[in-house]
């Protein structure tokens, strides 16, 4: 009899894909199985006493990914053009190109970018969206009590504005005790603490407000719990309080590790970081909060536990609240380029899922886990990866074919798109100096099929 606790497996499902994927992941099974699953809140309980499992291949695992991106990435678009009496325009030409993709793939820099062309130019012709490793975290920035040196990541921030690129900012504080500046964790004076932290939140959050997409305001405050310690249990909350007062319009985040990346893992698990985010949002004054949940997805050098992640990111996602892989990264190893690759296409297939920042760069930069080109810029294995996955999740004009609408009733002629913004143009080879431009934004708010309707004054 195999019993498990609700507490970190949140449904059957979850252990029967976890019993599936052992058998993709190792050797085949055929074996009997005793399941037995119990909550101490419930008096609900469910035995398997029985259990016949069909063993399913990779192959079968990337076709359902395939089928997940099909329909949570992307619309059916269906484009009818009229005159004025509502007859359908025939042989209308509709050209479309993506201005800019919803689902962001994105790559954390650090201060070496201000010190190199070569990775400022690899960096601004890749990426839209990245974070700071170090340059905004409190013990960077006042490193002597009362100096405050904002000077790198003010720089820095400059670089991401001039080159379009938004900036999801970490950290505001840090749960663990080591991380605090040095003078910090010398004060052994709770009053003093709240003083000093109270100092750098307002400084750092009024000092980038409206300029950043979100905030790591407590990081790790699952595995770590210093201002709890010195200020109170409710320390946290108090903190994501007073920075939702100061920016209310930025997105603020739990951000933990070892939630996707580690099925062993006892402290930061799906389910305790969910607890977390519904106990900072039910603290008086936070039910207004723009919520959302990072998971920092730091994975070891072995094959990632597929089913583990999706199971993970379900319980994740559970809230409905955004959830970001915020610190992506792997050691290397002979395999890195293939584990990278099934880690990103198993997160990109999941609905909750908004977006991803690799904790990665080119040899220059210093990141040594991934490095994903060498002193000369040329690309890694692994760079590759990443480099054809941008390319794969941003809608290529050349994958659009110009649409010759015939019949506006022929399903035939809706079009995939992923979401995104996109230009689109109407034209016709008949009408002399007709043609028409419009702007089309593709979400899955509009759910699965859009309908544009375009009227031509002829």
């Amino acid at each position: 009899m195999k019993n498990f606790n609700n507490g970190f497996f949140p449904s059957m499902l979850f252990l029967l894909i976890c019993l599936v994927y052992s058998g993709l992941a190792n050797d085949p099974f055929s074996h009997s199985h005793s399941l037995k699953t119990e909550s101490e809140d419930r008096e609900a309980k469910i035995s398997v006493t029985k259990l016949s499992l069909k063993q399913f291949s990779k192959k079968e695992w990337k076709l359902k990914q395939d089928q997940l991106i099909e329909k949570i990435r992307k619309n059916k678009v269906r484009f009818e053009v009229t005159y004025n009496n509502k007859t359908a325009v025939k042989d209308a030409v509709i050209s479309l190109k993506q201005t800019k993709p919803f689902f962001l793939l994105g790559c954390a820099m650090n201060f070496r970018i201000l010190q190199s062309e070569g990775y400022r130019k690899w960096f601004a012709s890749r990426f839209a969206i990245t974070s700071f490793t170090n340059e905004m975290k409190w013990y960077t920035t006042e490193k002597v009590r009362g100096q405050e040196n904002y000077t790198a990541a003010d720089s820095m921030l400059k670089f991401a504005e001039e080159n379009d690129i938004l900036v999801r900012g970490h950290t505001v504080l840090w749960d663990d005790p080591k991380m605090q500046p040095s003078w910090v964790e010398n004060i052994k004076d709770p009053e003093d603490v709240r003083n000093v932290t109270l100092n750098r939140i307002n400084s750092v959050m009024k000092r980038y407000k409206g300029k950043l997409t979100g905030w790591d305001v407590v990081n790790e405050n699952l595995h770590w719990d210093y201002f709890e310690k010195m200020l109170g249990v409710n320390a946290s909350s108090r903190f994501y309080n007073l920075a939702y007062k100061l920016d209310p319009d930025v997105t603020l985040f739990v951000n933990e590790y070892n939630t996707i990346e580690n099925p062993g893992e006892v402290t930061a698990t799906p389910v305790k970081v969910k607890d977390k985010m519904e106990e900072i949002l039910a603290y008086q004054g936070n039910e207004n909060i723009k919520g959302a949940i990072g998971a920092q997805g730091h994975f070891s050098p072995i094959q990632p536990n597929l089913a583990y992640m999706r199971s993970a990111l379900d319980t994740l996602g559970s809230l409905g609240l955004p959830v970001w892989i915020t610190e992506l990264d792997m050691p290397k190893c002979p395999n890195q380029a293939k584990y990278i690759e099934e880690i990103l296409r198993e997160v990109y297939s999941h609905p909750a899922v908004e977006g991803i920042i690799i904790f990665a760069g080119p040899e220059v930069s210093g990141f040594d886990k991934l490095t994903l080109a060498d002193k000369d810029f040329n690309i890694t294995e692994t760079g590759d990866v990443i480099d054809k996955l941008l390319k794969e999740w941003h809608q290529k004009t050349s994958d659009i074919p110009n649409i010759f609408m015939v019949d506006h009733e022929n399903e035939e002629e809706d079009v995939s798109l992923l979401h995104g913004l996109y230009n689109v143009n109407v034209s016709h080879p008949q009408i002399k100096n007709f043609s028409t431009s419009l702007r089309l934004e593709v979400t899955k708010e509009m759910g699965p099929r859009q309908v544009v309707r375009v009227v031509i004054n002829a």
